[in-house]
């Protein structure tokens, strides 16, 4: 496997002040936003891999993370095995077998993809389904309309249009993960093997979580078809319920904002317009 060597200036991560662990070697520096390094040590006297996540980003929060994780008792949640007293700067936890699906179907010309696809749905309405008591997710960006300037200057007022007239009525609470995409789902065998990335958890909104996960990122060469959409919600819908015209009305917000950020990406625009036209 080849893992992605250091791309920018991180924290010392050999100076973090460990209780459980000793690190030995930093083996990858995956991208995110904060520092996150893959690393090898030590850990109840056996050499373990892991992952360091230190807080970067303003706005991080390792204690939700730390919280959720140890409150939610999922299987598919990494293992955490050491953090900072405090557990706002760093968290370690033990890595979770797998890949990504942007790895596995890689372009994807055969729709690989598509076996893939139920169960990525039907995990996400299991975990929508976790039982607990969980703080409000945080506000975001992405949960609120731009500025109409915004849309007079990509020229899609008609998506401003819809947005303001077609604001879901009510919203449909429960256990968000808050960024179930596949960057944070590893895969083995066919079938999903992890979850990872719980700082954006908590009580939130169903059917924006639902969007989120169906959002086809600039790059990305799966989920552009209404046939993974329909065994994605398949998937869904055998675990758990949801109104997909709400689903609709927040990819709809979503790519009001990817539409702006994948402008450099051969071919995203035009697609994100064919989804204006059939949703709006």
């Amino acid at each position: 496997m080849i893992h992605p060597k250091k791309w920018r200036e991180t924290e010392d991560p050999f100076k973090l002040p460990y209780s459980n662990f000793k690190l030995k070697e930093i083996i990858g520096y995956p991208h995110a936003g904060n520092d996150v390094f893959q690393a090898k040590g030590v850990y109840n006297g056996r050499c373990v891999e892991v992952y360091i996540k230190v807080a970067r980003q303003r706005g991080a929060d390792i204690k939700n993370e730390i919280d959720t994780i140890n409150a939610i008792n999922c299987p598919l949640a990494p293992q955490i095995i050491d953090h900072d007293d405090r557990k706002e700067q760093f968290v370690v936890t033990l890595a979770k077998e797998g890949e990504r699906m942007s790895t596995i179907v890689g372009d994807n010309t055969d729709l690989e993809s598509l076996d893939y696809m139920y169960e990525y749905g039907r995990t996400l309405a299991q975990t929508h389904g976790l039982q607990g008591k969980f703080h409000e997710v945080k506000d975001r960006v992405f949960f609120h309309i731009p500025d109409i300037r915004h849309f007079e200057d990509l020229n899609l007022m008609f998506v401003y249009k819809y947005l303001t007239e077609n604001r879901p009525k009510e919203i449909h609470k429960c256990f968000c993960h808050g960024d179930f995409h596949y960057a944070n789902i590893l895969w083995k065998n066919g079938h999903m093997s992890a979850i990872l990335d719980f700082e954006l958890s908590g009580l939130g909104n169903r059917e924006f979580d639902i969007a989120w996960a169906l959002i086809l990122r600039p790059g990305q060469k799966f989920l552009s078809t209404t046939r993974e959409l329909e065994l994605f919600m398949e998937g869904y819908c055998s675990a758990g319920f949801c109104d997909f015209e709400y689903v609709k009305y927040y990819m709809v917000l979503i790519y009001s904002y990817f539409y702006k950020f994948g402008g450099g990406t051969p071919g995203y625009c035009e697609y994100v317009d064919s989804v204006f036209r059939n949703y709006c």
